[in-house]
């Protein structure tokens, strides 16, 4: 027979799982409503926002490397593929209002897990749709949009020009948002003490 205080403590952790996935819908609702009246005033789509019930959200979750997620508590409210800096403020707003992380992945690979995995409720802006890239050889500028990878970057600034560069990373499939943040260097790169 178990003794009063063990089972007072099944019972008390018993209730803190019903009460935490009670208190996941409840985020993840309230999260939602915000979000699409917040989509709704600033004329954005709505189709941008994938929940665990939409047929695309498993795809859009499996991360680009193979680390597994398993050792996150949590799943992802929702994943929202904005098109618009609309729907990231707005994304910001209702994480604001209704006490969810949010968790960056900008096109590449994570090997860290840091854009897919917490340790609380959380939703993942993936940035995919924003990755136009524009390079002026003359003024020897460019403006790269946050979703795209290293390797489109380096294809358009060939064709831009035969005698420009950029000293970034050596993995094509590394997204420039997570890669201009510190996730990598290459060759070009200047010289580094990494720990050595």
């Amino acid at each position: 027979m178990k003794s009063p205080r063990i089972t007072a403590l099944l019972i008390f952790f018993a209730n803190l799982l019903i009460l935490g996935a009670c208190s996941n819908t409840h985020q993840k609702n309230d999260f939602l409503e915000c979000l699409i009246v917040q989509l709704e005033n600033s004329n954005s789509k709505t189709d941008v926002v994938y929940i665990p019930k939409n047929a695309s959200y498993a795809s859009l979750l499996q991360p680009l490397n193979q680390r597994s997620a398993s050792n996150s508590p949590y799943r992802p409210l929702l994943i929202i593929t904005p098109f618009y800096e609309s729907e990231i403020q707005a994304t910001i707003y209702c994480s604001k209002k209704v006490g969810v992380e949010i968790r960056i992945r900008s096109g590449g690979h994570d090997f860290e897990g840091l854009s897919y995995t917490s340790q609380n409720p959380f939703v993942i802006v993936d940035m995919r749709n924003l990755r136009s890239i524009s390079i002026d050889s003359e003024e020897k500028t460019a403006w790269v949009q946050v979703g795209a990878t290293l390797g489109e970057l380096y294809y358009t600034l060939a064709r831009k020009s035969r005698t420009l560069a950029f000293p970034a990373g050596v993995c094509p499939t590394v997204g420039v948002g997570g890669h201009f943040s510190g996730g990598g260097y290459g060759v070009m790169s200047r010289k580094a003490c990494f720990g050595l």
